[in-house]
């Protein structure tokens, strides 16, 4: 097959009926260009410019060969085109997988006010825990909470959440409240992801560090689940802070241990590759950064 730069030159000689014109167009030596065209005859076994010194006219067969190539050539330049354009301007589809935790207003307000700041761009949201494979789904960018595992995946961290204990004034009427950690062991506690009705709870309270295994009746693997039954009083929660801020400062929930909180989740997006990132990734990024979330602090 004929060297796809070599026949964008004849076309361009073509075009001008000049070797010199088409290579002051091109930005190459008149040389060049000639040497190129005859060495793509050369290659087809046929003429297709005839040269004079006066005149330079293209064959019948480099009639038919040009018209057959001017065409997929405009394409393949207007394909070009658009892809430069998609890449350089905030346009198109952006997918996006983000855990359960941010399928809350909050989120969803960002979201829009992204959309209405780029009128362009599209969104194709995914809300679940599943870690998917970003590459084999061809997502653009995920929001992951916890600790990460090794990958090719690009990870920026966007800050840290914390999840506080809380649990409803009714359950615990009758009961002791917790004074340390190793109470919690007396308690029911509603699960995130438990196994068999039993979890183990990071906890920090400045530099201190302890784990304690708790139990409980009731488990699911989302925080709505979670912090419906907490609310319900089926036991003490472990919940993110927009879970619970409403109802401790009205007075439906109380905050159990205050001196100790879940260890900092570190919070990271994450995006396939560094290189040649469209520009509705590089604004939603940027988007995201700037961010006031509810959902994590900012180192």
């Amino acid at each position: 097959m004929a060297d796809l730069n070599d026949i964008a030159i004849f076309v361009k000689v073509a075009q001008f009926e000049s070797f010199s014109r088409a290579a002051h167009a091109l930005g190459m030596p008149v040389s060049t260009v000639s040497r190129r065209v005859s060495e793509l005859e050369q290659q087809l076994g046929v003429t297709l410019l005839q040269r004079t010194t006066r005149k330079l006219t293209l064959t019948a067969q480099g009639v038919d060969y040009f018209h057959q190539c001017n065409e997929p050539l405009n394409i393949l330049a207007d394909a070009e085109r658009v892809l430069k354009q998609t890449q350089e301007n905030p346009e198109g589809t952006l997918k996006i997988t983000v855990p359960v935790v941010l399928r809350e207003q909050a989120f969803m307000d960002f979201i829009s006010a992204f959309l209405k700041s780029y009128p362009r761009i599209k969104i194709d949201l995914f809300i679940s825990n599943e870690f998917i494979n970003l590459v084999e789904q061809n997502v653009d960018v995920a929001i992951r909470f916890g600790d990460l595992e090794d990958s090719t995946l690009i990870a920026k961290k966007l800050g840290a959440g914390v999840r506080y204990l809380v649990a409803t004034p009714e359950y615990l009427e009758g009961r002791a409240i917790p004074a340390k950690p190793d109470d919690l062991k007396a308690h029911q506690c509603v699960l995130l992801n438990g196994k068999n009705g039993e979890a183990k709870w990071d906890l920090a309270s400045g530099r201190k560090r302890i784990s304690v295994e708790v139990a409980g009746s009731v488990s699911s693997r989302d925080f709505n689940s979670v912090s419906f039954f907490t609310h319900r009083g089926h036991g003490i929660g472990l919940l993110p802070l927009n879970y619970c801020e409403e109802l401790l400062k009205n007075g439906k929930l109380v905050r159990i241990l205050p001196q100790w909180s879940s260890v900092q989740i570190p919070v990271h997006v994450l995006y396939p590759t560094r290189k040649f990132l469209p520009a509705r990734l590089l604004v939603f990024l940027e988007a995201l950064k700037s961010w006031e979330s509810p959902f994590w602090s900012k180192d």
